[in-house]
């Protein structure tokens, strides 16, 4: 499947600023990559979290949404799952 126009330019924004740290040290580079790979982790996770939920509201089933985003059925029943709902993890 090709890219569409958005992920391509996001895509080459992501080159960009991976040729731009190349010559910088290895500890440094590979910090900001981390915070760049935290940085979009969060803001995809929240916006596939967003996408699911609207699909469910227009009733779609689990395993449908699951198709669609790339993960089980039993994983979107996770993501859907109000935040203050899941269980605590221990510190």
């Amino acid at each position: 499947m090709a890219d569409s126009e958005g992920v391509a330019f996001l895509r080459s924004d992501v080159a960009r600023f991976c040729s731009e740290i190349a010559d910088l040290a290895p500890a440094v580079r590979l910090a900001r990559l981390a915070e760049l790979r935290a940085m979009l982790d969060d803001v995809t996770s929240q916006a596939m979290a967003v996408a699911m939920a609207d699909a469910r509201s227009e009733g779609w089933g689990l395993r449908r949404i699951g198709k669609h985003a790339g993960v089980s059925h039993e994983q979107v029943r996770r993501m859907l799952v109000p935040a203050e709902a899941q269980p605590a993890t221990p510190v």
